[in-house]
């Protein structure tokens, strides 16, 4: 038999810690793979958001930029100028909103919601 072998707990004493501990690195090296292709997935998604029942329409990457910008002609009033403006912040920060959401599932489905700081 082995040296620190034991038919019920295995490896016992520091070979067994260091077979646990590969184990570990080797689950959090598989982790981090599958949390950077999540991650990946999400940054290359676009989410949209409309607003005054489609007068406006923004387009944000996952990587939270601006893509595209879609105005109705009809909604361009000269002498409103500050609610297109409004409906323009709108749509950007409801589909900024949708990518961040996105994001945060995706890593939430990693951490299980831990809080674990830089996730």
């Amino acid at each position: 038999m082995a040296k620190g072998y034991s038919a019920r707990g295995g490896f016992g004493g520091a070979q067994g810690q260091m077979m646990r501990q590969q184990q570990m690195q080797q689950k959090i090296m598989q982790m981090q793979q599958q949390m950077a292709k999540a991650q990946e997935e999400v940054e290359n998604a676009d989410f949209s958001a409309t607003v005054g029942g489609g007068a406006v329409e923004a387009i944000v990457s996952g990587k939270k930029e601006l893509k595209a910008l879609n105005i109705k002609p009809e909604v361009v009033d000269p002498e409103d100028v500050e609610m297109l403006q409004d409906l323009v912040v709108s749509a950007v920060n409801e589909a900024l909103r949708q990518a961040e959401d996105a994001m945060s599932k995706s890593m939430n489905a990693f951490t299980g919601g831990l809080g674990i700081p830089g996730l």
